[in-house]
């Protein structure tokens, strides 16, 4: 009797160590993903020097790029971030409370003395932490910024603000 209770004991443990082997692996590959496409995105922006929504600019690349990988996931963004909430339309709106995003840009101006025009943009993205069986769990942000850019190319007005 002893020797049974002591094998499901163990067997339990097992199961638990698995379990929390299988939700770290799962958050590193989400995480990891969720790096990926904000590096992309950045890399977008700069490339593009700027948010356009023009046909072929930065927001209709990026929207196709988010489509091929088949990005979900959403999240809400703060006050004075404009995001995107539409991947098959190149429509980006001021952020709102208990909206959900696929990604959020803001622009910061950085222009001195020397430069007279010049922006970076803060980018969000998200990830969520879900387990199979449970679901989703949590979802988190992932932030960047691109390069300082000299004049920049945005056509859409309520982001040059």
């Amino acid at each position: 009797m002893r020797e049974s209770i002591g094998a499901t004991w163990i067997l339990q443990l097992v199961i638990i160590f698995m379990l929390i082997f299988v939700a770290f692996l799962a958050l590193s590959v989400n995480y990891t993903k969720a790096y990926k496409i904000k590096n992309e995105v950045v890399t977008i922006i700069e490339k593009y020097e700027g948010v356009s929504s023009k046909k072929e600019g930065s927001i209709e690349i990026i929207n196709n790029y988010l489509r091929y990988y088949n990005y979900q996931t959403m999240g809400s963004c703060e006050e004075g971030y404009y995001g995107v909430n539409n991947l098959n339309s190149t429509n980006i709106d001021p952020a709102g409370r208990n909206q959900k995003y696929y990604y959020c840009v803001k622009r910061n101006n950085t222009s001195s003395d020397t430069y007279n025009d010049r922006a970076n943009y803060e980018i969000i993205t998200f990830f969520q932490f879900n387990l199979p069986f449970v679901g989703d769990l949590f979802t988190f942000r992932v932030n960047g910024t691109t390069i300082d850019i000299n004049f920049p190319n945005d056509d859409i007005p309520e982001i040059l603000s």
